[in-house]
């Protein structure tokens, strides 16, 4: 096409002056150029987040949630960065001023780029994590470990790149801060020992989150598995903090995964009890147990003679793990066993008290009087 008109146009008006390699008609072409394309590209951006917004309320998928959230996360300053690249590329723009602008535009695609996927991780994994949190909390705090992990190495890969970008070597500079992390390492130890500790927790999962357990001197329900500590409430109200570390290295008692609870029932009749009501009483008291729902009978024996009396001993499995109503079904054994007891006639022993006496000998005699 032929533009011979323009140049004449420019230059009956004074617009044919050299402006950096360039006529001032130019450059005043470059910028329209440029305005046009940074409103379309700022319009383009608004009218595919308003869309993605109006689909998404409709919509029975996430996609249009995603692309509204990329459109959002869209900056201006990369639309701004984006439009004088591309308008640059019409007319002979200086040399330093075209390798300058060429490295920020590199660098604003490195940044929005980063952007973009920040927001989608974001996305994905709170999807995720949302459709998981009441059935696998364990892996959902593996998963939020591993998400902070891959932010970080995102971000980290962005500023080497926006480094490189600007001339700094980055080969020494990442060998530098090798050796640094190292000593970092050597220092931090104990952190880095419980963040693994709490990795191997997630993975392993010795216990979830709202799981009872106890641990050394300590029960309680667990509240909160961090990177460095883990929290339970315990029974009597307070929070006790763990280091994860030392944690995973103490006998821990996982109380929610317990399938049924073991009980023992001992009790001493008088020992001058006859022998049928002694066999009257096993009798009664294996179907008294066996009789109950969720109770499983194991056995139930007189085990001891003592001179206290005779020692009966009783075990039975509930099998619930529910701690309230094994207390329940315990107290109601106790109480109708007082009651048969005392319908029968068999009495239990009493206490005894030993008095022991003191090694004076009494009062002193009254001394003899001298003839």
């Amino acid at each position: 096409m032929n533009f011979e008109w323009l140049e004449r146009a420019a230059t009956s008006v004074g617009l044919d002056r050299q402006f950096f390699g360039n006529p001032a008609y130019i450059w005043l072409l470059g910028l329209a150029f440029f305005v046009v394309l940074f409103v379309a590209f700022y319009a383009l951006s608004v009218v595919i987040e308003r869309r993605a917004r109006v689909r998404g309320d409709t919509a029975q998928g996430d996609w249009p949630q995603l692309i509204e959230k990329l459109a959002r996360a869209t900056k201006a300053w990369f639309l701004f960065l984006l439009a004088a690249h591309l308008a640059a590329q019409s007319f002979d723009f200086p040399v330093r001023g075209e390798a300058n602008l060429r490295m920020l535009t590199k660098i604003a695609f490195v940044v929005q780029g980063a952007l973009w996927m920040n927001v989608a991780l974001r996305f994905f994994t709170t999807r995720w994590m949302s459709a998981r949190i009441k059935t696998d909390p364990g892996s959902v705090m593996l998963m939020s470990v591993m998400t902070f992990v891959g932010k970080a190495a995102l971000w980290t890969i962005v500023v080497l790149l926006m480094l490189e970008n600007i001339g700094v070597q980055v080969t020494a500079l990442v060998t530098g801060l090798g050796i640094g992390g190292v000593a970092v390492a050597l220092a931090a130890q104990n952190v880095l020992g419980d963040l693994f500790a709490s990795l191997s927790i997630v993975v392993d999962k010795p216990f979830l989150l709202g799981d009872s357990i106890a641990v050394e001197n300590e029960s309680g329900v667990v509240e909160q598995i961090g990177l460095k500590t883990t929290r339970i409430r315990a029974l009597s109200g307070e929070q006790v903090v763990f280091p994860n570390a030392n944690l995973l290295q103490s006998r821990i008692h996982n109380n929610t995964r317990q399938l049924e609870r073991r009980v023992v029932i001992q009790f001493t009749i008088a020992a001058d009890t006859p022998t049928a009501k002694i066999t009257a009483l096993q009798q009664w008291l294996k179907q008294n147990i066996s009789g109950r729902q969720k109770l499983r009978l194991d056995r139930v024996h007189l085990d001891t003679l003592t001179d206290a009396g005779l020692k009966f001993e009783a075990v039975y499995f509930v099998t619930v793990p529910d701690y309230g109503l094994h207390m329940d079904l315990k107290q109601a054994i106790y109480l109708e066993l007082l009651d048969y007891l005392a319908a029968e006639g068999i009495a239990l022993p009493k206490p005894t008290v030993t008095l022991q006496a003191s090694g004076s000998a009494g009062p002193p005699l009254p001394a003899t009087p001298k003839k």
